[in-house]
């Protein structure tokens, strides 16, 4: 019987929150859309666009799922509480907490498959997406719209494409003296890691010499770096579509140059501790039903998890840049606010028990 009871809860809220996500997926799709519109030219078109906005999709799902699992759990359990089915389970002796693992099935479930989603789709189709992004919206000059920055031993570079193979496009290379004027500037159309070492191809490179330039052409250069492939693909997403193992190697690598990287450990730390969070969630979820909210329309249940999920994202992101301006360990910017649900949503299951 109880069998019975668990998969027929389980799928009543797995049902719930599948419709929450598409619905939520759809407009972060939409929004995009909208926002690329702007972008559109002779090489970037509307095809191209829709395909660059439905890769960032497996990232906007990974994204929302918290919200998705909190509100979907507020729908979910709300029908059945609305039906009087949670009071017959009740009634039959079926315990709250026995409740409460019924709804942590499927979630666990989904906790799963987001991470999956979020270590290897999720980067793959970002990089996958912005490469696209930058090879037809960008044709060979440097632009804050597409391509990467980057820093090294007094030397900035920014990096028109990056290719999924690795390959790279429009390097363009500063060199600075150590008072900061410039030394030199290269351009090389293209270029391929071959042993350990850039191989560059049809480089311009300009020094400048007391008050004169010397303008040299090379058909191939080598060029002596640490910035590896697998670097530069982590430089090309953000830090949201990034895997945990990527952060966490990057945010080494920045280190070691003495570069900052909060930005990179804070994201680091919010995938690593995604699964809390949503159990968080979804134990304040299942406590608003059998208290505040058990009697109340589906209106004001999604309205209640909209606010809710908004303030535990919102204090995770206040959290995370006042945890880098004092001083303070990022993992607990991402750890406090799914602490204060665990903690909220047990004490409140606990009295409705």
């Amino acid at each position: 019987m109880l069998l019975k009871l668990d998969r027929y809860v389980g799928k009543q809220v797995l049902l719930s929150i599948m419709a929450v996500m598409l619905i939520v997926v759809g407009l972060d799709f939409l929004f995009q859309v909208i926002d690329e519109m702007s972008e559109l030219n002779e090489g970037y078109t509307l095809l191209i666009m829709l395909g660059y906005s439905a890769l960032n999709m497996p990232a906007a799902f990974y994204e929302y799922l918290p919200l998705g699992c909190l509100v979907g759990c507020l729908l979910g359990l709300g029908g059945l509480a609305n039906g009087s089915e949670l009071t017959v389970m009740r009634a039959a002796g079926v315990s709250v907490w026995r409740m409460v693992r019924m709804v942590l099935k499927p979630i666990i479930m989904l906790a799963v498959m987001a991470l999956f989603l979020g270590e290897y789709i999720a980067p793959y189709a970002g990089a996958l997406s912005e490469s696209i992004r930058a090879q037809h919206l960008n044709r060979g000059t440097i632009s804050a719209r597409t391509g990467v920055w980057h820093r090294e031993n007094g030397e900035y570079v920014h990096i028109n494409v990056v290719t999924p193979a690795g390959d790279i496009q429009g390097v363009t290379r500063f060199g600075l003296a150590p008072d900061s004027s410039l030394l030199y500037s290269s351009y090389g159309k293209t270029g391929h890691y071959v042993n350990g070492v850039w191989v560059l191809k049809d480089v311009v490179e300009t020094r400048f010499i007391d008050n004169r330039t010397q303008t040299t052409h090379y058909d191939s250069q080598e060029w002596n770096i640490e910035l590896n492939p697998q670097r530069l693909k982590v430089l090309l997403v953000k830090p949201k579509e990034m895997s945990t193992s990527e952060l966490y190697q990057y945010s080494r690598y920045l280190a070691e140059q003495e570069l900052d990287n909060d930005r990179y450990m804070q994201s680091f730390w919010h995938k690593a501790f995604q699964p809390l969070a949503i159990i968080g969630l979804v134990l304040v979820a299942v406590s608003f039903i059998f208290g505040s909210l058990r009697s109340v329309s589906s209106g004001q249940r999604i309205i209640t998890g909209v606010v809710v999920g908004m303030v535990f994202k919102i204090s995770q992101d206040i959290l995370a840049p006042m945890s880098s301006l004092y001083s303070i360990d990022p993992v607990w910017a991402a750890l406090v606010p799914i602490m204060i649900c665990m903690a909220l949503g047990g004490w409140l299951i606990k009295r409705a028990g």
